[in-house]
């Protein structure tokens, strides 16, 4: 070891206890403090009721300028589509709306206790993926604006999405504000949960087996199941049979699908091809002799989500020495929505040299198992986050839920999104926050019934612009 002195020295009773200097990354010990009494403590700065606040500001931007502001960067021929997804429902549009939202919740109270936070944990951004063995894992599965901020800004976005599903599948504002309730509550006792347990059970806690059962969430097994039987057909092999054909050279090439799958240039594909080189050396080393045993094929433009429209995001497709396929998705990755205000919330963000690592180590903050390919690089001068395309993916649509699930589904999120903060915060302090009763839980519930009206106010504002020929949108893409 180096930079450490960690000569032993034998304690004063001669009992074989030593006294070690304290290990820089390691706690001390005896353990100094109580993160626990500290959480409540805050409590006395930012009561729990306070987070059900929202009063829009003056200064807040309209609809159509922020979604104008949010296209800058983007790939103009796009911008419509997105537009377009945008104004679908209101749900849609706030999962679009990342930035805004992150607007008005740096307006809102925090207690000052950062984490690792996806900055869009909005419900339909959990879901089912395949780990390195094929078995399905359930979580969060989207961290285009991963940053270090405040807990309470997931919480609440999670909570004002499971209103406005709701609304969307037509549950009543009671089952709607439950469904908010239920996620703030499950989120509060699993954290709790968390603080009790031994650190190393803690951080594998929760076992996506044991899911349904921790957060009461029964009701949602014949969905789960449904989406779990799609998921293992949602493969490379699939994919690549519906968009791809034989090729003169015995091989496949993508096959052109507008506006969603479209070939590029050979240029273009010879410098998305030429990025892997970069993108293999940020994997271990472990995982070369098997991108070894693939030949790259072809390169194609997929058009993906609702925030990332615009985007610049490739497909490439490899093959082994069977033929068989493994597609990658090439994905850019833009500078988090959230950051221009975390300084209002009192929370620094230190420089970021690439935004492809960014939204990767944050991944594997968060997550308990992450893709074993992903990885970053850079295409002329961008930077792009890389990850395996079609991994046995699922997710369950909320907005489609039945009433009686809609409050499953946010007891189930809640618990993941605890889980996910817990391994970058320590779950003693936020659970002393947060306590046992359900203050909390309602004051988020509250919150979220808020800003579910602003969010329905501000859909309608952009699907005005868009009848009034103001922004164009193209719809049903």
């Amino acid at each position: 070891m180096t930079g450490v002195d960690v000569t032993a020295v034998e304690d004063e009773a001669g009992r074989g206890g030593r006294r070690l200097p304290r290990v820089p990354g390691f706690a001390p010990w005896p353990p100094q403090g109580s993160p626990k009494k500290e959480g409540k403590a805050l409590r006395s700065d930012v009561p729990r009721g306070a987070h059900r606040t929202f009063a829009p500001d003056a200064g807040r931007p309209d609809a159509v300028s922020a979604v104008t502001e949010s296209n800058a960067g983007r790939l103009p021929d796009l911008t419509p589509i997105r537009v377009g997804r945008m104004a679908a429902t209101p749900f849609a549009f706030l999962r679009g709306s990342a930035g805004l939202m992150a607007y008005d919740l740096a307006r809102t109270p925090v207690t000052g206790i950062g984490t690792q936070i996806c900055g869009d944990a909005h419900a339909a951004n959990f879901g089912l993926y395949g780990d390195a063995r094929g078995d399905l894992v359930i979580d969060l599965n989207d961290f285009d604006e991963t940053v270090h901020g405040p807990w309470e800004w997931d919480l609440k976005r999670l909570a004002a999405s499971l209103v406005l599903a709701g609304r969307e599948a037509g549950a009543d504002e009671d089952t709607c504000r439950d469904a908010a309730l239920d996620a703030a509550g499950a989120y509060r006792r699993t954290m709790r949960l968390l603080a009790r347990l031994p650190a190393l059970d803690a951080w594998n806690a929760i076992a996506d087996e044991e899911l349904v059962s921790h957060s009461d969430a029964h009701d949602l097994l014949g969905t789960l199941q449904r989406v779990s039987e799609k998921a293992r057909a949602n493969t490379s092999g699939r994919f690549a049979a519906k968009s791809t054909e034989a090729a003169a050279d015995g091989g496949r090439r993508f096959v052109d699908a507008p506006p969603v799958l479209r070939r590029v240039p050979d240029a273009e594909a010879a410098a998305v091809a030429a990025s892997l080189e970069e993108y293999a050396g940020t994997l271990g080393e472990d995982r070369h002799p098997l991108l070894a045993r693939h030949a790259v094929h072809d390169v194609a433009f997929r058009v993906v989500g609702t925030g990332s429209v615009g985007t610049r995001s490739y497909v490439v497709l490899l093959l082994d020495h069977r033929g068989e396929p493994l597609v990658l998705q090439v994905k850019e990755a833009r500078p988090s929505a959230l950051v221009p205000h975390l300084a209002t919330a009192g929370f620094t963000t230190p420089p970021v040299a690439h935004e492809g690592r960014r939204v990767v180590s944050g991944q594997k903050r968060m997550q308990v198992v992450s893709d074993f390919l992903l990885g970053w690089t850079t295409v002329e001068g961008r930077p792009f986050q890389v990850r395996q395309f079609r991994n046995r993916k699922g997710s369950v649509d909320p907005a489609a839920l039945a009433a009686d699930q809609i409050d499953d589904y946010g007891r189930m999120t809640g618990a993941l999104l605890a889980r996910a903060h817990s391994h970058s915060a320590d779950p003693r302090l936020i659970a002393g926050y947060c306590g046992k009763n359900e203050e909390l839980d309602e004051a988020v519930a509250d919150f979220a019934v808020a800003y579910a009206d602003r969010t329905e106010a501000d859909h309608s504002d952009l699907v005005a612009a868009v009848r009034a020929g103001r922004i164009a949108a193209e719809p049903g893409v």
